[in-house]
Order: structure tokens, then C-alpha cells, then sequence
């Protein structure tokens, strides 16, 4: 199974949230969508509007953990990984996708195609997938 078959099962909205705005922003529209991780989108003049990292509760829980009550004002810049962003594609398998959630530490990966992004993958859109496949597995199986 690939990602893009499970992306198709899920909205076709991905939340996002812009590097200048603040954790208590970011945390008000993970709140609002019942969701646990944002796209963190830059406009970079070159690249147009660009997936530069993924914002989640637990850098909610760290802002407030080390600033206090002044976290919630720290701008999302100032919290996510400036590094590569680590990223899927539509046509990765969900193996190779696990295997890179588990390597890197992380729960939700943009799914970026063409330099567009198309959607985000959890963990949990991965574990329901195995076990869906494994239920539909153990039903063909004569008794």
C-alpha cells in the first residue's frame, strides 16, 4: 500500500500555519481542527509557498514547559527544526514510511509531490492501514 491510497481515504484540506505566527495561534487551529500537527508553510520568494516544517503538541508542551506562559507568545520560527524537513512522497510505500518516522523520531510527515504539498501522513494513518490490511489478510483465509 502506498501513501497516496491512504491520502485519498482523508480530507483533502492540510492545515497549516505560517512561521510568524505564535504557539497559542498554532495551538488555537490545532484545537480547532482536532488535530495534533500543522504544515509549517514560508513564503520564500524564489520557491513561492514552501512546506518548511511541521509544527506539533509537543512543541506546544516545550514552549510552555521552558518559557512558561510567555511561550505561548514565542513565534513557530522560533520553535521548529531548521534543518531538512523530512518528507514523503505519494508513491512511497507505507514500510518505507515507517521506517522513516521511526529513524527520525517523528508522527506526521508532509507528503510533498512535485514540490507541492498534498497532504500529511500520521502514524496513525499508517498503524489503521496495517491493520486494516491484516483484518482484510485473516478474513481470506479459508477457516
Amino acid at each position: 500500500m502506498q501513501v497516496g491510497d491512504v491520502l485519498r481515504k482523508k480530507a483533502a484540506r492540510v492545515a497549516t500555519v505560517r512561521m510568524n505566527e505564535t504557539v497559542a495561534i498554532a495551538a488555537q487551529l490545532m484545537r480547532a481542527s482536532n488535530i495534533s500537527a500543522l504544515v509549517v508553510k514560508d513564503v520564500v520568494r524564489t520557491e513561492g509557498n514552501t512546506a518548511a516544517g511541521m509544527f506539533t503538541e509537543r512543541d506546544v508542551v516545550r514552549a510552555i514547559a521552558e518559557h512558561g506562559s510567555a511561550g505561548a507568545n514565542l513565534k513557530v520560527s522560533q520553535l521548529i527544526s531548521v534543518q531538512q524537513l523530512v518528507a514523503c512522497c505519494s508513491s512511497d510505500t507505507l514500510e518505507q514510511v515507517r521506517h522513516l518516522m521511526n529513524r527520525h523520531h517523528i508522527r506526521h510527515l508532509p507528503v510533498i509531490d512535485n514540490h507541492s504539498l498534498i497532504g500529511v501522513i500520521s502514524m496513525r494513518d499508517v498503524s489503521a492501514a496495517f491493520d486494516k490490511e491484516a483484518t482484510a489478510a485473516k478474513q481470506a483465509i479459508p477457516a
